[in-house]
């Protein structure tokens, strides 16, 4: 048998060049930046080195936080402002155990998010080496996927992956390791594509059903929540239920999808709600929820509307209808843009029970969130004195982020939600997001303005990340209201064992001067009266000297302790 030549390897050929080559690390970052992305907040190790080199004169800008969770927290809080996945990037062994309370995050919330995390080198695996752990352990319950780069080859095919596995079906957070010397190998540089994601759509048969139950409808109710909306389909929402005068409500922690002063907005769904709002669920007799599912939050710890004889119509594109509370009458499987865009196209005639359906439950929305009175009050520094102030003060596209506790509640109910994504908090009620996430909003919005509002017990959680705001320009006003104790948890306390205070008591530091150390304006407010002067004072820091401003207000427990 004749013996065959060994084939002429490709760059070899006449006229042709030999592709462009480049380490594992560096092509992710090229990746990143095919798919649009701007931002990336990261904690250094050394087990990813080289993507940090790539970095080094990439246009993604680096955002050097001080601890994983709070740079899981931007890039969740990126995830959801945006139409791109938010991007975080730790090391191995404790700073992903640091980074997984943002994972949690992005996983109730359904926010598209990918967690970037350097591992020990391939050679060392499985032999304990220094901060070892099993990503995929301790992991692959909590994101959409987890995946280990261990063929340096496919460094953007695994970008690529990654970002369409966050952001297809119902978005969430996906992992990926980087092995310190996988991603250290020259690889071709050759990008792979963008994989498109399927945005469903209403069939002819579901809008023929969406179209005959709203007409059979007398009392229908829309509940608009999660994050995969675009300001485009908001609006157009928004046009459509104001002209057949159709009532809207806001999941819990997601205000701003319809307008705050929208005559077809009703009010927040969740925890706090007003008895209004709460009884909306179960007197409606069409409810349609958009971008999100009636949950636990929403029906109360699963009481709330369960008679399957309710008429329910869930629009969302994960066809598993996971975390699902109540009866389904009817699903579209559709992201909410194009569910609008199909909806529109609906003319349906005037209904006077619906205006007045809608009429009566805005007036008691309207009630709710009248502003109380900015006179302050003699005495201790109160929450309805700062928002009575500080409301009218608001631009249009003010935005605010909020962490969890009781002093959330001043924002749902007066804070003037105008445009989508003007609200920006964690419905997992994980605390320590409220700085992070206002530093993400400033950073990704320069020019609007931001406010958060902290609890005392989660503030201390990530407010460290102060140094990281005043690093990169970021300019939020920081309301952190100190009650000395984790309220929501003394609240429970009080129900279920009275008078007896446990584990729940706080003493803190001078919060104010905290921010003034680490480079902002920093002010602490005892008395009512000092009020409008700290909101002035801080909101020219803001707008004059371009810094962030935090206002330290000292108010009284509801109960005191015993």
């Amino acid at each position: 048998m004749t013996a065959m030549a060994p084939p002429v390897s490709e760059p070899d050929l006449p006229g042709s060049e030999a592709p462009t080559r480049k380490s594992a690390g560096h092509v992710i970052v090229d990746s990143l930046v095919a798919h649009g992305v701007t931002r990336t907040y990261v904690v250094p190790g050394e087990s990813f080195l080289d993507v940090l080199d790539g970095l080094h004169e990439s246009p993604i800008e680096t955002v050097v936080c001080r601890h994983e969770g709070g740079a899981a927290y931007m890039a969740e809080a990126d995830g959801k402002m945006n139409q791109l996945p938010g991007i975080a990037m730790v090391t191995r062994g404790p700073g992903a155990a640091n980074a997984h309370v943002g994972l949690h995050t992005a996983w109730q919330d359904s926010t598209p998010m990918v967690l970037f995390v350097g591992l020990i080198p391939f050679a060392h695996r499985d032999r304990e080496a220094f901060q070892e752990f099993d990503i995929k352990s301790w992991f692959d319950t909590g994101a959409k996927r987890v995946m280990v780069l261990d063929h340096a080859e496919r460094a953007s095919e695994l970008v690529a992956e990654a970002m369409f596995a966050a952001t297809s079906g119902r978005p969430g957070p996906v992992v990926v390791g980087l092995p310190e010397d996988v991603i250290q190998q020259e690889v071709d540089a050759t990008i792979h594509p963008q994989i498109p994601v399927a945005n469903g759509g209403m069939t002819v048969n579901d809008w023929k059903a969406l179209n005959d139950a709203l007409l059979a409808a007398e009392k229908p109710l829309f509940v608009v929540g999660g994050n995969d909306w675009t300001q485009e389909g908001a609006t157009a929402l928004t046009n459509w239920l104001e002209e057949h005068r159709i009532p809207a409500a806001a999941e819990w922690r997601c205000e701003g999808t319809i307008p705050f002063d929208s005559p077809s907005y009703v009010g927040p769904i969740g925890y706090g709600r007003p008895k209004p709002t709460y009884n909306l669920l179960e007197e409606t007799d069409l409810l349609i929820f958009v971008g999100t599912v009636p949950g636990d939050v929403i029906t109360d710890g699963f009481l709330v509307r369960q008679d399957w004889a309710k008429k329910n119509f869930l629009v969302t594109i994960d066809p598993s209808l996971r975390g699902r509370s109540g009866p389904v009458s009817y699903q579209i499987v559709a992201k909410p843009d194009v569910f609008v865009r199909d909806l529109v196209r609906m003319d349906l005639p005037a209904r006077d029970q619906w205006t007045a359906w809608t009429e009566r439950m805005r007036g008691e929305q309207v009630k709710f969130a009248a502003l109380p009175p900015a006179t302050p009050g003699d005495g201790p520094a109160r929450m309805d004195t700062l928002m009575a102030n500080l409301v009218p003060t608001l631009p249009e596209d003010a935005m605010v982020t909020l962490g969890a506790g009781e002093h959330t509640n001043w924002a749902h109910r007066y804070f003037p939600t105008q445009k989508y994504a003007s609200m920006i908090s964690a419905r997992n009620g994980s605390m320590g997001y409220s700085v992070p996430s206002a530093i993400a909003a400033s950073l990704a919005n320069p020019g609007r303005r931001v406010v958060t509002i902290a609890g005392d017990g989660e503030f201390l959680m990530n407010g460290q990340e102060l140094a990281t705001a005043a690093q990169y320009g970021a300019t939020p006003l920081v309301v952190v209201m100190d009650n000395q104790e984790y309220g929501t948890i003394r609240t429970h306390q009080e129900r279920s064992y009275p008078h007896r205070v446990s584990g729940t008591q706080l003493r803190n530091p001078d919060f104010a001067l905290m921010a003034r150390a680490f480079g902002g304006f920093g002010v602490r407010v005892e008395r009512d009266a000092d009020v409008p002067r700290a909101i002035e004072a801080a909101l020219r820091a803001i707008d004059e000297d371009g810094t962030f401003a935090l206002i330290h207000l000292i108010v009284e427990q509801r109960v005191k302790a015993y």
